[in-house]
């Protein structure tokens, strides 16, 4: 990781054209060159950014110097995504911190509510998908990857079940996927697709009645506070 401090100015062309005038900023370039702009004020999203796959060009002028006052600069930096023609460039006037730092590898964001708990309490109370359903298996393997929950509904036919924190488009794209191959087997046709999630947006939602899929909100307190305590002695 690396994190620069400076007085910068920045140019986005491409898709779309944007500029950031001469200002203090910070910017965070990852290991995989992706580059954020941020200020001090303001959301917590990046005045710019240019995310992976691109490519870092970092460039020192002919005659660069540290005076901001002066039209050439201490260096530039110009990132140009792989896939098509974007490109940001940042021009530093004045660098006041370039520090670059080894993070190792991160165990990622452990939080209660995410998509295995919401698998986990599902596939206990499976009936939330329909009275009389039965659980087949939780994560069921096919050729694509797993699906999130497979089960039976009342009349014996398969339920593919996709699982999302927050449904959105892609989500549905993905059980459109596992639906499609899932069909192709005599023994399991046909299946039927169920999108739950804590949220889903409306364009997912009318996606997935498009597709003929059924969109199931998920209560993760209510789901968290049924959950099964036969075995407990108290």
């Amino acid at each position: 990781m690396r994190i620069i401090v400076a007085d910068c100015s920045a140019e986005y062309s491409g898709r779309l054209n944007a500029s950031l005038p001469l200002a203090k900023r910070v910017l965070l370039i990852k290991a995989d060159s992706s580059l954020l702009i941020f200020s001090e004020l303001g959301s917590y999203k990046p005045l710019n950014w240019m995310t992976a796959p691109c490519t870092l060009k970092d460039i020192t002028p002919d005659g660069a110097d540290d005076d901001v006052d002066t039209p050439v600069s201490e260096k530039v930096l110009r990132v140009s995504a792989d896939k098509g023609s974007d490109i940001l460039e940042v021009t530093l006037q004045h660098i006041y911190s370039d520090e670059t730092y080894d993070l190792g590898e991160d165990p990622g964001l452990i939080k209660d509510g995410v998509e295995d708990h919401l698998q986990r309490y599902l596939a206990e109370q499976i009936e939330r998908i329909g009275k009389g359903a039965k659980l087949v298996r939780r994560e069921y393997p096919t050729a694509i990857g797993p699906v999130d929950i497979m089960a039976i509904n009342a009349e014996g036919e398969h339920v593919a079940v996709e699982i999302k924190r927050h449904g959105g488009i892609d989500g549905v794209e993905q059980l459109t996927r596992y639906c499609e191959l899932l069909n192709r087997d005599p023994l399991l046709a046909p299946v039927h697709g169920i999108f739950a999630a804590q949220t889903i947006t409306p364009q997912a939602q009318v996606l997935a009645k498009d597709r003929g899929f059924t969109c199931l909100i998920l209560d993760y307190d209510d789901m968290k506070g049924t959950e099964d305590d036969s075995l407990r002695l108290f």
